[in-house]
Parts: structure tokens; sequence; C-alpha cells
């Protein structure tokens, strides 16, 4: 009964865990094409009635258009940024293979996710961007806390039912 237990929680550790790195991923690669997804956005919503919202994608893709005619090569940062988000999946690897032994990048990641608002409120606040702009931002570390810290507890079950079955 308890092989089937352990094996059932690793099962949905590592589904939760896969749909968290895949996430992680796609928010990365997302910020290759920021010009194209902007200009497509801001198409969509020029005749949108919520105008803080039409007025801060117009600014946004303005701005974008501004920069990649002038200035491209600060893009290079975003492409480091999308980098970044690729790598910090691959480390998530670790605990899909043996979520006991590496729970320490759980925790790690728990920290990071944690980190987000902070994060987000500050810049947010020093380089104007708008409150419910950043309340968007810090929603991307409070779910993937939320995801992260229920893989954490799976990881915790795992190893308490490994060594129930040890003794």
């Amino acid at each position: 009964m308890k092989n089937i237990n352990a094996q059932t929680t690793g099962l949905k550790l590592r589904r939760l865990l896969r749909v968290f790195i895949i996430l992680l991923v796609l928010s990365g690669v997302t910020a290759f094409p920021l010009q194209t997804e902007l200009s497509i956005l801001h198409g969509i919503l020029k005749n949108c009635s919520v105008t803080f919202l039409r007025d801060w994608i117009a600014t946004i893709n303005n701005g974008l258009q501004t920069t990649a005619n002038t200035f491209p090569f600060l893009f290079y940062g975003t492409d480091w940024l999308a980098f970044a988000h690729i790598v910090i999946a691959v480390a998530f690897w670790g605990p899909l293979q043996d979520p006991v032994r590496n729970i320490w990048v759980l925790k790690f990641g728990m920290i990071a996710c944690k980190m987000v608002p902070v994060f987000a409120f500050i810049c947010g606040l020093i380089r104007g961007i708008p409150i419910w702009w950043q309340l968007i931002d810090c929603s991307f570390g409070v779910f993937g806390f939320i995801v992260l810290h229920k893989c954490y507890q799976y990881a915790v079950a795992l190893e308490s039912l490994s060594t129930n079955n040890n003794n």
C-alpha cells in the first residue's frame, strides 16, 4: 500500500513540476519576439474600451518600436532574460529525476518566487510601471510558489514514505 502511495505522490509531483518547467520555458521564450507580440497585441487592443490597458500597451509598443529603430542592441538584455528562464527551468530537471535528493532546488525556486513581488514593486516604482501591471508580474511569483510548494510537500511525503519503508 505504501508503495502505491509513493508512486501516486511521485507521479503527481512530476506532473506539477513538468507544468512548471514548461511554463517557465514558455515565459522565457516569449521574451525573444517582444516587438512582434506587442505589435499584434496593440493591433488587437486598438479599439478596446478599457482605456488604461489600451493606452499602456500603446505606450509599450511605441517604446519598443522606438528602441528597435534607435538602439536595437538593448534587446540583447531580453535575450539574456529568455536564456535565464530556460536555464532556471533546466535546474528543475534534478527534482524531476530525484525529488527527495534535489529538494533544495524546490526550496530555491520557492525563495525566488517569494522575491518576485519584492522585485516587481521596487523596480516597478522606480520605472513608473502601473500598479496593476506590477500585480500581474507578482502573480507569476505567487502562482509559481503555489506549484513549487505543492511539489515540495510531495517531495517531503516521498521522503517520509521512503523512510517508513526502510524501517
